[in-house]
């Protein structure tokens, strides 16, 4: 039932033009990775990036602001009919499997490839300032999902338990992340995503 629903969202929430708009933000950090992994974070310019990605100054400069906001790219956006309904108390009414949705309607849109996946990984290890940038906007996303789920006309849940439940989420991230990378190629980063959720659910009974 999560899969269905997280691709009707994504089928439904993603227009021609919301669909370029993340080609070329996709892009423009993919360029970034690969520049800096290449040249270190201090070794390339904007203006270089902004020639790597294909686009003018001023187009790059209206999605990131600096070089560390390219790297990391833009923050994940939930559509706004599956927020909604999230908040109604949908799509499933089960609060568990509703943030599963979300979070693979999110994945399936943001999807990386593998060597994305393994850059990206590589550079928050071996590059701090980025680290520290990826850290910072972890916890201003845990300041807005406590507050999303208290908006949730369904759920009683405290603004602790939510940032509990957060971090448990983000461990099962990186728990998918680990398997995604070592298995051969085959199913998605959020077909891997749900049954580990589904896994999680089953051992904490």
């Amino acid at each position: 039932m999560i899969l269905s629903a997280t691709l009707h969202y994504v089928s439904q929430s993603a227009s021609l033009r919301e669909r370029r708009r993340h080609e070329t933000s996709f892009r423009i950090s993919a360029e970034a990775r690969r520049l800096t992994d290449a040249h270190g974070l201090d070794g390339w310019t904007m203006d270089e990036l902004a020639a790597a990605a294909d686009v003018s100054r001023r187009t790059l400069f209206n999605y990131f602001p600096g070089k560390i906001d390219a790297v990391l790219g833009e923050p994940p956006q939930v559509p706004d009919d599956l927020l909604a309904t999230f908040q109604a108390g949908g799509p499933t009414g089960d609060l568990l499997e509703d943030i599963g949705v979300v979070i693979q309607c999110v994945l399936q849109v943001d999807a990386e490839d593998r060597e994305s996946l393994e850059l990206g990984r590589r550079l928050l290890k071996g590059t701090p300032r980025l680290l520290v940038a990826a850290h910072q906007r972890f916890e201003a996303s845990t300041d807005e999902f406590a507050a999303l789920l208290r908006t949730r006309s369904t759920a009683d849940i405290s603004e602790n338990d939510a940032r509990l439940l957060l971090r448990m989420l983000v461990a099962l991230y990186d728990n998918v992340l680990e398997r995604y990378l070592a298995e051969p190629p085959g199913r998605s980063f959020a077909e891997l995503y749900a049954d580990t959720l589904h896994a999680a659910r089953r051992l904490l009974g």
